[in-house]
This record gives C-alpha cells, sequence and structure tokens, in this order.
C-alpha cells in the first residue's frame, strides 16, 4: 500500500514566540493527515460513527522531531497504514517541507483503536475501511 500525502500551511497560530511550530500541534498535523486519508477512501468519521457505529481514538504515539517547522512553511504530511491487530491500525507518518521528497522534519508511529460509539469498549475493525488486509 502507498502513503497517503496531505498538504497545509504553517498558520501563526501554529507557532510560538520565535515562529516555529510548537511541539504539541504536529500531532493535529498528523490527525488532519489521517482525517483526509479517511476521507479519501471515501468514508466520513460522523458516517462511520452513525453506521456501522465506530469511533477511531488515538491509543499509542511515539514522534520524533528533527528539525523545526516555520511560519509560512508549506508542510507535506504523509499517512501509511498498517494492521495493528483485529481492533486497531498502526499509522506510519512523517511531515516533510515543501514536498513528499523535502525535508524530513518530524516522524511518527501513531495507534489508532477501533472503539464502539456507544460504549466506547474496542471493536474489530469495520471490513474494507483500511484495505486489503481487513
Amino acid at each position: 500500500m502507498s502513503a497517503f500525502h496531505w498538504s497545509t500551511r504553517v498558520y501563526y497560530e501554529d507557532t510560538d514566540a520565535g515562529g516555529v511550530v510548537f511541539y504539541a500541534n504536529y500531532l493535529g498535523f498528523l490527525e488532519r493527515a489521517r482525517t483526509e486519508w479517511l476521507r479519501a477512501k471515501g468514508h466520513s468519521q460522523l458516517a462511520l460513527a452513525a453506521d456501522p457505529g465506530v469511533l477511531f481514538a488515538v491509543s499509542e504515539v511515539n514522534i520524533r522531531y528533527r528539525r523545526p517547522a516555520r511560519l509560512d512553511d508549506l508542510l507535506v504530511i504523509s499517512c501509511e497504514p498498517a494492521p495493528g491487530g483485529g481492533a486497531s491500525v498502526v499509522f506510519a507518518q512523517q511531515i516533510r517541507r515543501d514536498s513528499a521528497v523535502g525535508e524530513l522534519l518530524a516522524e511518527a508511529t501513531v495507534r489508532v483503536a477501533c472503539v464502539d460509539a456507544g460504549d466506547f469498549r474496542p471493536r474489530r475493525l469495520p471490513p474494507g475501511i483500511f484495505g486489503e488486509w481487513n
């Protein structure tokens, strides 16, 4: 499975007083890329919450910051899912400057659990959402 790429710009609200992206804001960029990956596959999180009644919750994050992103930078965030078990998926993600092969700014591994929309208990991944391995 090839990586999905999503682009965004660094805005003033993303930065600290020095014009550098605040470390916690990288998590937001990663989250948006995963959401847009799901949308590109034809799935809305609102629709999935209604039928088949599932939500996705981050259960683990490991991030390594390599270089700072700065105000007005164009960021390209990659998202590559892999099976994480019956009720989770693990995403390998990177944040790069300017292009999908640009300077590596951060890399992360994010485990996302599938949970029931009603009681938040773990639930098997719905068939077809995460590709042929599901």
